[in-house]
């Protein structure tokens, strides 16, 4: 009874009384009418007969009338309660709740239909004052519920998407173990070199497989956490797209697909950004296009100098490929993180689906941002910008052929059915004035060397109709064995045609995409000084012998040491190796002049390796301050980096350990010091 309204329990009582004083009123006349009939059968008997009234039938009169009188007063009393509660609830809906009310309904309309208070005659007193306010606040409440549906929605569609995330995670972990595990048995039981090196060979791309899941679970809690950080630093621009370029062509070579770089010539040649980041973006983006794109199709790169200000410029990336397409359903949630464009994707093409949520957020960082044009069947077009800073010493001539070449005397010819490749290859050796023909079969080739043009280099393609690369380069040799260098270009690994190519000639292998770089270093090596860049140049000089060079190495897991003495194994590195921080302490501390650097774990028991390294500092000794220490760890983030430089430490390495990067911090520190003095 308590939830019922005083305007509804109002609008029931008036005809309910109403009734009740009908009711009571036709009661009234039935019984008047029969005391009025009883009244009159008494008056007319005694009118008839005469006779005298007896003190009975006198009193049974008076009684008829006195009853009549006092049911005509009560019904007057009931009847006029009746009618004055009917009116007071009249009263109380037309004076009272009827405003009130309409307060309510003004102000339901004002909230939810956004109109106007003029519209609706809102009166400018003290209600139309309690109206306004009480429309914002319904509106406020309706806004509010709104977010929080939106929100619950949200959340519990986010949560539904870790927990798919979560499930194929299981799965994807799972299929590189599964490999790893089975590949191994494999080697232990096989017979044959090649069986094993197979089996090695497949374990190694599961565990990079394996890996990059990792990389991208790590990715995706630091963008979560808001920790994503870039490293900013000089490179150049075109190893970057070499790097990424060189980790996923062997899956489009195996898919027999065209993979080929075109970079704008006004970029310039070094840029300051994060080099393994912008790496990290093509190869998702170029991971993708393989992994959609059915055998033999096309998967192109392009980049553009979009515009140059003030020392920066804002480069763009297009990843065309002509693969499946997407939807434009997909691609609403192509960017969101736990989320491929179906939930069937995974089961059929495998991954994290957090790829494109990371590369989303690093072209952030990077200034950037990053769009998908698409249809089914049709393919996809990934664009995505960059906004990096130009070094002051950029420089471009370190591209350029070397000063003791006659470019104008220099003839290239270029064998190729493919015109995409040709039109590149001609757009290359304008930009260096390099005279180049082209030609699209061997037969059109030999028309050429008949007809008497002479060439200094051929670049011929291995694959061609009619005559293959290796048929031709033999004619080559046999016309013009002393003035052609033969280059033999190829999107499938060297070793399954050195042996032929050999035989048949040829001077050197390139594996497509050919990028401008590769050219002008074949023209500088073939014709004239064999020098190329002056990074290059460094690097060649440098020998990778460290004879007479020790290192201590903390690492407390056995394989892991193993591992690293494995690798530096064909260095001639000394290597001595301690099992906790306190071990390699005591070990530095009772010969410091023995060694030359060391490598730290951080993870280790007794001591960690950050105490280690503050405690190596604190010895006392000259060289206990100055010798490089290395933190080699799996521990990659950011701030672990920067916990190790805080602790003493001069360079990190990353587990698992890649060789290069060994060979680079080796070269760094060592050639700079003299081998150690003390032999023990």
């Amino acid at each position: 009874m308590k939830n019922i309204r005083l305007a509804t329990l109002a609008k029931i009582i008036i005809p309910l009384f109403l009734v009740c004083a009908a009711v009571v009123l036709i009661s009234f006349v039935f019984y008047q009418s029969a005391i009025s009939q009883e009244n009159d059968f008494l008056n007319t008997t005694i009118e008839s007969f005469g006779v005298v009234l007896s003190p009975h039938i006198t009193s049974r009169l008076d009684a008829v009338q006195s009853r009549s009188a006092m049911l005509y007063t009560v019904l007057t009393c009931v009847i006029g309660v009746f009618v004055v509660i009917a009116l007071l609830a009249l009263f109380l809906i037309t004076y009272k709740l009827a405003p009130i009310q309409n307060v309510v309904t003004v102000a339901t309309k004002l909230a939810h239909e956004n109109m106007d208070d003029s519209d609706l005659g809102i009166p400018d007193d003290e209600l139309g004052d309690l109206t306004r306010e009480l429309a914002y606040l319904i509106k406020v409440n309706h806004d509010n519920m709104s977010v929080l549906e939106d929100a619950l929605e949200k959340a519990n569609a986010a949560s539904k998407a870790k927990g798919d995330f979560l499930s194929n995670m299981s799965h994807e972990i799972r299929t590189p173990i599964n490999a790893i595990i089975g590949m191994t048995n494999i080697a232990k039981t096989a017979q044959s070199v090649e069986r094993k090196d197979y089996a090695l060979e497949k374990i190694g791309d599961a565990s990079n497989h394996l890996l990059g899941i990792i990389n991208d679970i790590l990715d995706m809690s630091k963008i979560e956490a808001d920790k994503l950080e870039l490293y900013l630093e000089a490179f150049v621009f075109e190893e970057a797209l070499k790097k990424a370029v060189n980790i996923i062509n062997f899956r489009a070579v195996e898919k027999k697909q065209k993979l080929s770089v075109y970079i704008d010539d006004m970029i310039p040649r070094r840029i300051i950004s994060d080099d393994q980041r912008l790496a990290q973006i093509i190869t998702n983006l170029l991971s993708n296009a393989v992994k959609f794109t059915a055998e033999h199709g096309t998967i192109d790169v392009y980049t553009k100098l979009l515009n140059e200000t003030d020392g920066f410029c804002e480069i763009q990336f297009d990843v065309v490929d002509n693969g499946v397409g997407i939807s434009e359903e997909q691609q609403i949630r192509l960017f969101h993180p736990f989320e491929q464009a179906e939930s069937s994707t995974t089961r059929k093409y495998g991954g994290t689906g957090l790829g494109l949520t990371i590369a989303k957020r690093i072209i952030e960082l990077m200034g950037g941002d990053i769009s998908v044009k698409s249809q089914l069947g049709e393919g996809s077009t990934f664009t995505f910008t960059i906004k990096a800073e130009k070094p002051s010493d950029d420089n471009k001539a370190a591209f350029q052929p070397k000063d003791n070449l006659e470019i104008e005397n220099i003839r290239i010819l270029i064998v190729d059915d493919d015109v995409d490749v040709l039109e590149y290859f001609v757009d290359i050796a304008t930009r260096f004035n390099i005279a180049c023909d082209v030609v699209g079969s061997g037969q059109e080739a030999i028309e050429r060397l008949e007809s008497g043009n002479k060439y200094d280099m051929c670049f011929v393609d291995w694959k061609m109709p009619s005559m293959d690369g290796i048929e031709l380069s033999r004619y080559i040799k046999e016309i013009d064995s002393d003035r052609s260098v033969l280059i033999m270009i190829s999107s499938v690994e060297w070793e399954e045609l050195a042996e032929e190519a050999n035989e048949a000639g040829i001077d050197k292998f390139l594996p497509k995409p050919i990028f401008p770089s590769t050219f002008i270093e074949c023209v500088n090596h073939y014709l004239g000084i064999d020098l190329l860049r002056e990074e290059e140049s460094e690097k060649a000089e440098m020998v990778d012998s460290f004879k007479g060079y020790r290192v201590l190495l903390a690492e407390d897991v056995e394989i892991n040491r193993e591992i690293v003495m494995a690798l530096l194994e064909p260095t001639q590195l000394e290597i001595d190796c301690a099992e906790n921080g306190a071990e390699a302490v005591r070990m530095f501390s009772e010969a410091p002049d023995r060694y030359n650097i060391v490598f730290m774990d951080l993870q280790m028991p007794e001591m960690d390796g950050l105490d280690a390294t503050r405690a190596i500092r604190a010895l006392g000794y000259e060289h206990a301050k100055t010798i490089p220490i290395i933190a080699m760890t799996a521990n990659v983030f950011k701030e672990d980096v920067d916990n190790c430089i805080a602790a003493g430490m001069d360079d990190h390495i990353g587990k698992p350990v890649d060789f290069e990067v060994v060979m680079s911090i080796l070269r760094q520190y060592l050639y700079r010091q003299q081998p150690t003095m003390h032999q023990f």
